[in-house]
């Protein structure tokens, strides 16, 4: 139930209202990105650049500075599906110490946001 929901970025429509806005400022979306305000780091937009049914979906940064990509993993079980943020981000040794702390504040704030989402109240679209 959570590979529909975060294939389709549409989906989080349903829910937008449920997020925190302590977690996420200035969050817009369409079917294959989303973008955010980061306080540290400004606006970034997050492509979608590849789907696994139920196993992946991988994600491609804009409007920063590096590359970065984040891959969600997902290891469904006959109880639960467990979810794993991976994040990869190029970074000279200049830019990294300016930009770790901050990236490493986005990327818990994004799985806090992510671990907050109601999956099971989403009604993935028919297409």
């Amino acid at each position: 139930i959570i590979y529909p929901v975060l294939s389709d970025l549409r989906n989080l429509e349903e829910i937008r209202d449920k997020i925190p806005q302590d977690k996420i400022e200035d969050f817009s979306f369409d079917k294959d990105s989303c973008s955010v305000y980061i306080n540290t780091v400004g606006k970034v937009k997050f492509n979608i650049t590849e789907r696994l049914p139920n196993s992946l979906v991988k994600f491609e940064a804009e409007q920063v500075p590096f590359t970065v990509n984040l891959w969600i993993l997902l290891n469904p079980s006959a109880e639960n599906t467990e979810l794993t943020l991976k994040v990869e981000a190029d970074l000279n040794v200049f830019i990294k110490s300016m930009v770790s702390g901050p990236l490493q504040q986005a990327l818990e704030k994004i799985a806090d946001m992510m671990a907050s989402i109601p999956y099971d109240l989403i009604t993935p679209p028919v297409e």
